[in-house]
């Protein structure tokens, strides 16, 4: 039995293996196995999407392994989006750091709830359900995502029907109902 189990580097033999990566040496594990510095910095928005999102799991973080954990950063430039998406092993929960952001998603029984968070604010994805995040204000805005899976997954509903990154983008915007809040 122990504590902690950081993920073991590729080139690492290990006898221990607990939820699919192995562990590393108990007398090899330091602070530094709980520590990552990758979130600090945005991420690169230049893309159709003006929009970018740095995932930590088990895999890159090695502290995070057994954990039932993993984070990440949302960088939205003005009008960027993360469009319609899921993620079947895990809930999200969405902290605001900076700017607005309007976000939402649509429960089985095709229901949207969405709203406009602003810095501080926190936000609620449950496991499984399609959910969306749109910049809401007129400067970037970066959002903190916390995961109860050590790997979330994440399903893309464009690459599931074949849709082009335009045409989730206009789903998603045409999901907003009172464009008045934004």
């Amino acid at each position: 039995m122990q504590d902690t189990c950081p993920t073991a580097a590729p080139r690492e033999q290990s006898i221990f293996f607990i939820n699919g990566y192995p562990c590393k040496n108990p007398t090899e594990v330091n602070a530094q196995d709980f520590k990552s510095t990758k979130l600090t910095v945005a991420g690169d928005t230049d893309n159709y999407l003006q929009s970018n999102v740095t995932m930590l799991t088990a895999s890159e973080f090695p502290g995070l392994n057994t954990l039932g954990l993993s984070v990440s950063r949302t960088d939205l430039e003005r009008d960027g989006s993360v469009p319609l998406h899921s993620h079947p092993r895990s809930s999200e929960l969405l902290f605001v750091a900076s700017g607005v952001v309007f976000a939402g998603f649509v429960d089985t029984n095709d229901k949207i709830f969405q709203t406009v968070l602003r810095k501080g604010d926190v936000f609620v994805f449950p496991k499984g359900l399609l959910h969306f995040c749109l910049n809401g204000g007129f400067e970037r805005a970066t959002a903190l995502s916390f995961y109860n899976s050590q790997n979330p997954g994440v399903v893309n509903i464009g690459g599931v029907f074949g849709f082009d990154q335009e045409r989730i983008v206009n789903i998603t915007r045409s999901l907003v109902t009172d464009r008045d809040e934004l």
